[in-house]
């Protein structure tokens, strides 16, 4: 016998900041593998846009408005997905935006709310939805870090603070988890070419990168695409029962000379 039931042939999805990005490539590349996905995200539009796309070639998706800096648009979004879809298998959490301010000239606001979006707003849906994978004894977590807990990046104070924050919680979740059948893990990807800091005016832009220069953080021109990080996922939620991958990191690959 082994030691571990296989995972189920039907696994549903929910993933975050569904509209662009990292969520929609991820959305995109576990809906081909087969999987249903539901997509999440503030823009619902684009979230039903990309699900219909879908649709078309023949994956079973859906869409519904989600904000997960509020607690009861994250239970409406489980609920409805749920219901559509069927229990959680997979769930995916990457929602957040990315501001540049230092932190001393950052207010007290500001700062809570992306750490309200990016760490307390993972926890919104890791509370909805893993209490009833560890009924089930099984089911993938996967919390969207970034190499900023590694090499912290000047104006991203609390961005920093909140993907920190995101990687205890993911520690001690696995260790909480151990022996229920539920994995909770970390991707860390390097810089990555999404919409975030894409709303930057180009003073801002410019003062960013001679920063991160100075401070050694930009080696090479190069960032991944969000399909490279959709596909690390992939590796991580389609590892076979009994195996866990509590931490993985990708990196954007320097031009061969």
């Amino acid at each position: 016998m082994p030691r571990f039931e296989p995972h189920p042939l039907r696994r549903p999805a929910l993933v975050t900041g569904a509209s662009s990005g990292i969520g929609a490539a991820t959305a995109t590349l576990l809906a081909a593998k087969g999987h249903p996905v539901a997509l999440g995200a503030r823009r619902a539009d684009k979230c039903h846009e990309l699900a219909d796309a879908l649709k078309k070639d023949g994956a079973e998706t859906f869409a519904h408005a989600l904000d997960v800096a509020d607690s009861e648009s994250v239970q409406h979004f489980v609920s409805a997905a749920a219901d559509a879809l069927g229990a959680p298998e997979i769930v995916v959490c990457g929602a957040g935006d990315l501001s540049a301010e230092r932190i001393h000239e950052l207010d007290s606001a500001g700062f809570a709310a992306q750490v309200g979006v990016h760490l307390v707003g993972a926890h919104r849906l890791v509370s909805q939805v893993v209490p009833g994978m560890v009924e089930r004894g099984r089911g993938d977590v996967v919390l969207v870090s970034s190499d900023v807990v590694r090499a912290p990046r000047t104006r991203m104070g609390a961005y920093v603070a909140a993907k920190n924050g995101i990687e205890g919680m993911a520690r001690v979740l696995q260790m909480e988890l151990e022996g229920t059948g539920v994995r909770a893990s970390i991707v860390r990807p390097g810089p990555t070419m999404t919409g975030m800091g894409m709303g930057w005016d180009a003073e801002t832009t410019g003062e960013v990168l001679e920063e991160w220069v100075k401070w050694g953080l930009a080696r090479h021109p190069y960032f991944l695409r969000p399909e490279d990080v959709a596909a690390a996922i992939a590796v991580v939620v389609e590892a076979p029962r009994g195996t866990h991958l509590t931490l993985v990191e990708v990196q954007p690959e320097a031009k061969v000379r």
